[in-house]
């Protein structure tokens, strides 16, 4: 089923041993649109410190609304490596974390969480051999440790460029829970068209410009017209069932 992150936002994360805190955003692969982390406001009992927790450790199997348990206990969490969060996550971050918490490495095993809430096995050891494959290519500094992963908290807000125009700006996004991915931005066209909200999808998306907080389009502003208008109550995960919308 597909779902929209507003309605996921505020949801609580529990682990084996009491609460964790509140999920408050998401980290995702800029290039695949893999959800990779929930990124996690704790209460006072670690001071309201933010922390990233992979869907790996998720226990839950069915989105409804309620607490959703994590296969963590808060000693772990409290001892994970800290995190600026107002910056994008780095591929030696994801290693930290990931080594921490004795997480399988996704980017060398080809392991995968699976659906979003279907059950987690138990996390496999840490293996300390496996490391990302050295690359000397166009792809080496991603996987030498720079800039790899963005929040959906920093792109809440992008302005959106068709082949045309301006047309609006990001508002929300749409994740498939199933496969933990990113499938639709929602658009807030504003005044461009009526100031209704579109669903637009990710692979419409040409190019990125993070220094101008800009995402441009492959299509013209009449075609973003033409897309399936975003009706919350159709994604939220509470009680939300709805599949598919238009990529154009």
């Amino acid at each position: 089923m597909e779902h929209n992150l507003k309605s996921l936002i505020g949801s609580n994360i529990e682990a084996t041993d009491g609460e964790i805190g509140k999920i408050e955003a998401l980290y995702f692969d800029d290039k695949s649109w893999d959800i990779r982390f929930l990124v996690v406001k704790t209460g006072s009992w670690l001071f309201g410190r933010s922390v990233l927790i992979s869907p790996v450790a998720l226990l839950k199997t069915k989105w409804d609304g309620s607490g959703i348990p994590v296969n963590l206990t808060k000693e772990q969490v409290s001892n994970s490596p800290g995190t600026d969060m107002h910056k994008p996550v780095s591929r030696q971050h994801e290693m930290e974390l990931y080594e921490h918490y004795s997480w399988q490495p996704y980017w060398s095993s080809g392991f995968y969480a699976g659906g979003l809430w279907g059950v987690m096995p138990p996390a496999p050891l840490f293996d300390e051999r496996i490391k990302p494959d050295v690359d000397t290519g166009s792809n080496a500094a991603d996987k030498k440790g720079d800039l790899h992963l963005r929040s959906t908290e920093q792109v809440t807000g992008y302005h959106i460029q068709a082949s045309d125009g301006e047309i609006g700006h990001v508002n929300d996004f749409i994740i498939d829970d199933n496969t933990w991915q990113i499938l639709y931005f929602v658009i807030d066209t504003n005044n461009w068209i009526g100031g209704k909200k579109v669903l637009v999808a990710v692979e419409n998306i040409k190019d990125i410009i993070w220094e101008e907080s800009k995402i441009i389009l492959d299509l013209s502003i009449e075609t973003v017209k033409d897309c399936s208008l975003f009706d919350e109550s159709k994604f939220d995960y509470a009680e939300g069932t709805h599949s598919t919308a238009a990529n154009s």
